[in-house]
């Protein structure tokens, strides 16, 4: 068995703590920045809902300069973010490149992506369910957690695996620039040497992991939605 696998990718076997160096990288600029989109991006999205003119809380400054300010930075293109943000980087961690470089501009360019979609999904919660927590006196905050939220789950949960997968897609784009990571393995070991092998299997692991969070993401959404359903019909 080992010798077919040192047969069919043998330069991965050449090359592997380099490998896991890559594959761990990637990990924790998911983790990282993927942890930091979440909070920034829901609290942007509840944000954008409430404060709208129609919202619970009306508040145009706090609305136009949280909308403008997504719409510009979803406008850049993620490589030419990278550049633009390396004295910032540079400012707040000490350092352009390598996993700490690539977080400042991950979280800046998957927040703007994940707040919109964090809007579209909480706009698409009952606005008589909204409209009865207001009657009855309940706060702005409880309409936030216990209405907007609670009732948008599942559709929380499939934006949110939306933007993990997106997030994937700019870490190995970060890591073409020097954030390491897959996707300068796959240039530096694979592109650059004429490594077919790496190249391949550095697409395969990709997808691979692409498929896994989709999966649980569809299943996550499939659960609440059912459970929601459940509760409706008992009532």
């Amino acid at each position: 068995m080992s010798g077919f696998i040192e047969t069919l990718m043998p330069n991965i076997i050449a090359y592997w703590d380099q490998f896991t160096q890559a594959l761990t990288a990637t990990v924790q600029m998911f983790l990282l920045a993927g942890i930091l989109s979440f909070l920034f991006g829901l609290l942007f999205g509840v944000l954008l809902i409430i404060t709208q003119p129609t919202g619970i809380a009306p508040n145009k400054a706090v609305y136009r300069i949280v909308d403008t300010v997504v719409n510009v930075f979803r406008s850049i293109p993620f490589v030419i973010l990278l550049i633009f943000l390396i004295p910032l980087t540079r400012a707040i961690v000490g350092t352009a490149i390598g996993v700490k470089g690539a977080i400042i501009p991950l979280v800046f360019g998957c927040v703007p992506f994940y707040t919109r979609q964090v809007e579209t999904a909480l706009a698409d919660v009952d606005p008589g369910k909204i409209e009865a927590a207001r009657a009855m006196g309940i706060s702005t905050p409880n309409i936030v957690f216990h209405v907007y939220l609670h009732e948008a789950v599942p559709e929380l949960i499939r934006v949110t695996t939306t933007t993990a997968i997106s997030l994937i897609g700019l870490t190995t784009m970060a890591g073409a620039v020097g954030a390491g990571g897959i996707g300068s393995f796959a240039i530096n070991y694979g592109q650059s040497l004429h490594h077919q092998d790496v190249v391949n299997v550095c697409v395969v692991l990709l997808l691979v992991i692409v498929s896994l969070m989709q999966y649980l993401g569809g299943f996550l959404a499939r659960k609440t939605t059912n459970r929601a359903l459940f509760r409706k019909e008992v009532h």
